[in-house]
């Protein structure tokens, strides 16, 4: 569709990306503060030295920043972006100003203030798989084998075209597509699926295929296969109650699809290699902008879920690290310790800022002919 030079296209898919699901993710920290009687001192779209803003009727300062990697709500008593409070600044508020400050809130609002920005990102990529659901309907398969590939892992346990497989490692196959989401995340592993095959049932051990599957842009990814194709496909129309319930799964699906990613890093059954930065993002973001702007908002769909999840990762200086502090607060009956707190909020930007370090030079590792 579009035909930028890959750097250009890659900056504008990028920002055109990254742009409204940051302001979007940072809009619900701000409506539920503002809900909550909290006021926002700051409204920032990047980081660094502010290029240009303005200040509204409610003294919230809105501006666009240099570094356009994020952003981040300040409200009333924090010392900075992280929302760590300034305790000195708090003291000299007179009572008025103190009370619509966030750390004066009580623990269940400053909870439901943190985790806003995710439940946003969340929303956001709900409401779009859903619209695509209403628009195209839905795609129905019976977990029934089709075709099978030459030399196959399938093919290779014996298995044949008409054979239903009604579970997987025990668990339940009611469409075809629920055999690639047990499957594919799981390349090289040994798994026993349930068969039934004219009138009689059998279990087979299958070891599944470990294939690096490519894309038309030469973007690769390791998973797991069967070499089985689905007997036929339906589409099926759906109304918005069943559009929105199925677009729900969906992001489930994605967020388990990731949290099972991390898993498998940490543990060592991936490689550090398949962690993406900003400038495989960026990449992405070029080439589905390419394809069309269906490829692209389905993209930020999904790229909005992985920034909710990111978020939600127990880490300091992020949501889910403020979300611990206060589950802390809730059990204990009193805050962490201010010094405590700054330790942890130290460690936890000194992790992000390693993290991010890392993952760019995986990036350029990765993308640049050099770069290995």
């Amino acid at each position: 569709m579009f035909h930028f030079p890959p750097f250009i296209q890659s900056v504008l898919g990028f920002f055109l990306l990254i742009g409204p699901l940051v302001v979007l993710h940072e809009l619900g920290h701000y409506f539920v503060a503002r809900w909550c009687g909290v006021k926002s001192d700051v409204f920032s779209v990047g980081f660094g030295k502010a290029l240009c803003g303005w200040t509204d009727k409610r003294g919230t300062r809105w501006q666009i920043a240099a570094i356009p990697m994020g952003g981040y709500v300040q409200f009333a008593g924090d010392a900075n972006a992280t929302s760590e409070p300034d305790e000195q600044a708090i003291a000299a508020m007179s009572e008025e100003e103190r009370s619509h400050t966030f750390a004066a809130k009580a623990i269940w609002q400053r909870a439901l203030i943190a985790a806003a920005g995710p439940v946003a990102n969340i929303l956001v990529a709900v409401l779009i798989f859903a619209a695509f659901f209403m628009a195209y309907g839905k795609v129905t398969s019976p977990p029934v084998i089709g075709e099978m590939a030459p030399n196959s892992p399938a093919a290779a346990a014996g298995l044949l075209s008409g054979d239903r497989i009604t579970a997987i490692d025990g668990q339940k196959v009611s469409e075809f597509a629920d055999i690639s989401d047990m499957v594919r995340p799981y390349p090289g592993k040994t798994v026993s699926l349930h068969v039934q095959r004219g009138g009689r049932e059998f279990d087979s051990r299958i070891t599944l295929r470990d294939f690096t599957e490519k894309d038309k842009f030469g973007n690769g990814s390791r998973v797991g296969q069967l070499g089985i194709r689905s007997a036929r496909l339906e589409f099926q129309r759906v109304g918005p109650i069943e559009a929105v319930a199925l677009s729900g799964q969906q992001c489930w699906g994605i967020v388990r699809m990731l949290g099972l990613g991390l898993k498998q890093i940490v543990v060592g059954e991936r490689s550090l290699d398949e962690l993406g930065g900003p400038i495989k993002t960026a990449k992405f973001s070029g080439e589905q902008l390419s394809l069309g702007w269906l490829n692209f908002v389905q993209f930020a769909a999904f790229i909005s879920i992985n920034l909710a999840f990111i978020n939600l990762l127990p880490i300091p200086t992020l949501d889910g690290g403020h979300l611990a502090f206060y589950a802390a607060e809730a059990i204990r009956r009193r805050p962490v310790g201010a010094r405590s707190q700054d330790w942890a909020f130290r460690t936890g930007l000194a992790f992000v800022l390693a993290l991010m370090l890392f993952v760019t030079i995986n990036d350029l590792a990765s993308l640049l002919p050099w770069g290995r």
